[in-house]
């Protein structure tokens, strides 16, 4: 065994399997098996942040800001494209078709009460994108297109990557990953936690984190080696981004990078590939009107795979 994959057991001996694992871990594959013999296409999208525990017995812990917009909005995309979707997502982020109602579900409504009882009604200005988000829910639900799988901490989340992947692996070419969840850079090992809370005191609190070991090249490699693997690169300095996001292609050779920057990356992103750099720009005028970037991008990383797959095909 090699030093690199020494340091990967190491990583997943020293952090906890989530709870449930075994159930979630069938559930995927329940789904997977499910869709085996329409030979679709199917999409793992991560999203959302992870937590990194402070104690075993978790009150503290480090996260990040990410909510899960940009994969949840991106699950939408891919269902409608036709793919089928595993959302591995942090748990209470935002999901697909519950965000559009997840935080003002009030705002949608409206009561009038008579003298006896009361009536509850969508308001009718939101009638008709309600009742879209509904039937497009609906029809993913009841066609078993749409598999929701929920993380919590750091360890959950790879653990339970891992394990999809494998399942996934089967699937060859057919299979995406859409690597949209914000993974901690820094964890603290099981052995090194303190088991309760830690007590607070007069002096600063010092904290030893180890670097988490960058998964995509097992991923890449080992867990998942012929699927079209897409990864994101966030950046606050725009004039590094593209660089960064090329270094990360030619150390662990996947096949595209979504490079973007805090400030704009709403409106604003780069697909990087070995070959090629597309920007994907939207205008005031789109957004203004509510089109969502995540729209371009499915369709155009879904150009990307198709032709991945007849390449594949033909080798």
């Amino acid at each position: 065994m090699s030093a690199t994959e020494e340091i990967y057991d190491d990583f997943f001996e020293n952090t906890a399997l989530p709870d449930h694992f075994e159930e979630k871990k069938n559930e995927i594959e329940s789904f997977i098996k499910f869709h085996e013999a329409s030979q679709e296409r199917i999409v793992l999208v991560t999203s959302g942040g992870t937590t990194v525990p402070l104690e075993s017995r978790t009150v503290r812990f480090i996260d990040n800001f990410s909510i899960g917009t940009r994969g949840s909005a991106s699950a939408e995309y891919f269902l409608g494209q036709g793919y089928l979707v595993i959302f591995l997502h942090r748990l209470r982020s935002l999901t697909p078709f519950h965000r559009h109602v997840q935080s003002n579900i009030l705002d949608h409504l409206t009561v009038s009460c008579s003298e006896n009882e009361c009536t509850i009604t969508v308001k009718s200005q939101e009638q008709e994108k309600l009742l879209s988000v509904l039937q497009q829910y609906e029809s993913a639900k009841s066609k078993r297109r749409l598999l929701s799988v929920s993380f919590t901490s750091l360890g959950d989340y790879l653990h339970l990557l891992r394990a999809t992947c494998r399942l996934l692996a089967p699937l060859g070419s057919r299979a995406m990953l859409y690597l949209a969840a914000a993974v901690s850079d820094f964890y603290i090992p099981a052995d090194k936690m303190p088991e309760h809370k830690i007590q607070s005191s007069e002096k600063p609190l010092q904290l030893s984190l180890q670097l988490v070991p960058k998964m995509l090249k097992p991923l890449v490699k080992d867990w998942l080696p012929d699927a079209f693997v897409v990864s994101f690169k966030l950046e606050t300095d725009k004039a590094i981004l593209i660089q960064k996001a090329r270094k990360s292609l030619e150390q662990y050779q996947h096949k595209v990078v979504v490079a973007n920057v805090l400030d704009t990356r709403k409106m604003e992103v780069v697909l990087v590939t070995m070959e090629t750099e597309q920007t994907i720009r939207l205008s005031a005028e789109e957004a203004s009107s509510g089109k969502e970037i995540e729209e371009t991008l499915i369709k155009t990383l879904m150009a990307l795979h198709d032709k991945f797959c007849h390449l594949s095909q033909q080798s």
